[in-house]
């Protein structure tokens, strides 16, 4: 049968005036077809332009007609296949699978073999775990007549963490209290439970490329809002909320994963008001609350203000290996997330949770421990940059793992391929964002021994002085979506 087409010359007129609006231009043009295929004025089946011939017409680089493409294949408005072209999807063209696998480097870096000779500043977590863990298990004790099937979590535990709560203003039973096989299983569980696709989920931008992936999975529609010095642009988000009333919002308030921002105490108030008035379930991602370099009050958790569910982990603080997270939130939901995780894992690993009950009982000391080290590699890190890089734009975070280095020129995702062969691995800010921005940024933690991240900025100034002059000659490039087109590297 033959497809149907749609004149080229009368599709760019259907498209009218895109570009005139604020954004990269993909977002752009992905929002025009967005609508015309939504109201209709392009039918299921048409079948579109390639890519290089549509960008001569609209006078843009290929990239960005391949990104908005991509944009809507992701959201399963179009249908890309090799050799049939690119279509509008329809009941007989399936939309294709959701992403079932991983693309995200941050991953891709854990789960390949690396290179001795690699130093890997792409996954911020602690290289060695603090002796009160060995010393946790080594006289960790079980009691006589428990199955060891706790799928909401062994109830110690649960206790231990309501307890945590409340000594933060935030009044907690353990019944509103579930225990996982880490931050990230919890998330993904709220993204199960209350993510069906085609919902939109607002996020920040960027964010936490884990959360990223598990959205691409549930075929979530993503509504990013941009990330500043004090944290989520509030306005926006509420803005978002009101016109999308998405299924989820996500956000990283405290010592911001990458960016290292803080939401400050009223912005949060006004977001937390603003979602439970819409009925937006609002998702506090905890993880690195506990990780503030001054020794003043932390900052009150979201879920003082109002109803909010609470992702906290201990593999920041103590080390990833101990895979134990929670997720803290209404009684109902949590007896939901339980039962939905019990088809999955039965419960987490009962040795871990009993050695974290202990850990949280003199928490205190751990968390000091950890917190002086981050801040000593927070500042050697920048002095380095300062001194090798100073081209370079590298704010100081209050809290947190890591550095959002702004290059002054050029592509973070080219910048990265070009670090690696001089054996350094980073992550690129546009793997993080879903807005199609932080293409010049880059996330560096800062875990590492001194001489280690001295040998990693030595190697990183190698790498620029290679990169820098083609760059500046030939300027940034559009980068797709992190959402919808990560970049391995």
């Amino acid at each position: 049968m033959k497809p149907i087409t749609v004149p080229l010359d009368e599709l760019v007129a259907r498209l009218g005036r895109w570009s005139a609006g604020r954004g990269p231009l993909y977002l752009l043009l992905a929002a025009r077809f967005r609508q015309l295929i939504d109201e209709g004025l392009l039918a299921p089946g048409v079948l579109l332009p390639p890519d290089r011939r549509l960008a001569g017409a609209l006078a843009v680089g290929r990239t960005t007609v391949v990104a908005a493409y991509d944009t809507l294949r992701q959201e399963g408005r179009l249908v890309r296949r090799q050799g049939s072209g690119t279509r509008v999807a329809s009941a007989a063209l399936p939309a294709e699978p959701r992403v079932r696998e991983t693309s995200n480097p941050l991953f891709l870096h854990l789960l390949e073999a690396t290179p001795d000779d690699v130093i890997l500043m792409s996954c911020a977590a602690p290289v060695d775990p603090p002796p009160e863990l060995a010393e946790a298990y080594r006289t960790v004790t079980f009691p006589a007549g428990d199955l060891g099937y706790h799928p909401a979590g062994l109830p110690p535990l649960r206790e231990m963490i309501a307890q945590r709560y409340g000594a933060r203003g935030v009044p907690t039973g353990p019944e509103q209290v579930l225990v996982t096989t880490g931050a990230q299983q919890a998330l993904s569980l709220l993204t199960r439970l209350l993510v069906a696709p085609g919902d939109g989920v607002l996020l920040e931008a960027p964010t936490y490329p884990g959360a990223l992936d598990l959205f691409r999975e549930a075929a979530a529609v993503p509504h990013p809002v941009a990330v500043g010095p004090d944290g989520v642009d509030v306005a926006e988000a509420v803005a978002v909320m009101e016109r999308h009333r998405t299924a989820l919002a996500y956000v990283i308030p405290r010592f911001h994963n990458p960016t290292g921002s803080t939401l400050p105490p009223l912005a949060g108030r006004r977001l937390v008001e603003a979602a439970n008035g819409l009925g937006v379930p609002l998702v506090d991602d905890e993880v690195p609350a506990d990780l503030a370099f001054g020794a003043g009050a932390p900052s009150p958790p979201l879920s003082s203000y109002g109803d909010v569910i609470g992702v906290g982990s201990l593999s920041k603080v103590v080390w990833g290996g101990l895979r134990i997270g929670w997720v803290r939130g209404p009684a109902p939901l949590i007896a939901r997330l339980a039962r939905l995780k019990a088809i999955h894992d039965l419960g987490t690993d009962v040795p871990a949770q009993w050695v974290a009950t202990r850990l949280l009982a003199d928490f205190t000391p751990i968390a000091a421990a950890r917190t002086r080290t981050l801040r000593a590699g927070h500042d050697h890190l920048r002095a380095e940059l300062a001194r090798s890089l100073p081209s370079w734009s590298c704010p100081p975070a209050e809290g947190g793992q890591t550095l959002w280095v702004r290059l002054p020129y050029g592509d973070g995702v080219a910048f990265a391929q070009v670090a690696l062969r001089h054996g350094v691995a980073v992550l690129p800010g546009a793997t993080m964002d879903a807005l199609g921005g932080s293409t010049r940024c880059l996330r560096l933690h800062f875990l590492l021994p001194p001489d280690v991240l001295s040998e990693a900025v030595a190697r990183l100034a190698s790498a620029w002085a290679e990169y820098a002059p083609q760059a500046r000659s030939d300027g940034p490039r559009p980068v797709a979506p992190a959402t919808l087109n990560a970049i391995v590297v």
